[in-house]
């Protein structure tokens, strides 16, 4: 389905693998509010694709079931707005999944951005992306949970976005508070 406002932006949740807080390669539940709340955001903002990465089957299970809920179930008329936030909402397995899918679909691979808490060689500024993005570069955009991505999945990334800095020494944002606060500052107006 596509939506007018719609842009070239899609986003990934990644669940696996990620770290904790000790820098340990681990995979990290999924939870119902990043997936309607990061929905919401998503498609208010026009974004094309909302993946949620997770390898685990309990997990996936967990996700259909929920996402069956507000597409077809009695969530579907209790609150269409809902069933129709959700409806950008992909689940996958992994975020090579994510680029291949996005590939087919636009014919060349997309610009993978990684978000992260700390600055890195690969890093891009939030208006050039913008930039980027307005002109129709086909971008994903990827969000670790648990303690941010592993080493392995910013690898993959072409550029990372800054941190987002609040005044403070805390930076621990939930991924739901930072997706909303990244997603605006490349497209709102």
């Amino acid at each position: 389905m596509k939506y007018q406002g719609e842009t070239t932006l899609s986003i990934a949740l990644i669940h696996h693998p990620v770290v904790n807080k000790r820098a340990e390669i681990i995979g990290s539940a999924v939870t119902n509010l990043d997936i309607h709340d990061i929905a919401r955001t998503a498609r208010t903002y026009g974004i094309l694709q909302y993946f949620i990465a997770t390898p685990y089957e309990d997990q996936q299970q967990l996700v259909n079931e929920l996402l069956a809920h507000w597409e077809t179930g009695h969530g579907a008329t209790y609150n269409p707005a809902r069933r129709e936030a959700l409806s950008i909402v992909r689940l996958i397995d992994s975020l090579e999944s994510a680029i291949a899918i996005l590939t087919e679909k636009c014919g060349k691979k997309p610009m993978v951005v990684a978000t992260s808490a700390t600055f890195r060689e690969t890093t891009i500024g939030y208006s050039e992306l913008g930039k980027k993005i307005r002109e129709g570069e086909q971008v994903l955009l990827i969000f670790g949970t648990a303690h941010g991505l592993a080493p392995e999945v910013i690898q993959l990334a072409d550029a990372t976005l800054p941190p987002i800095k609040g005044g403070t020494e805390y930076n621990h944002l939930s991924v739901r508070s930072a997706a909303s606060i990244i997603i605006d500052r490349l497209l709102g107006s």
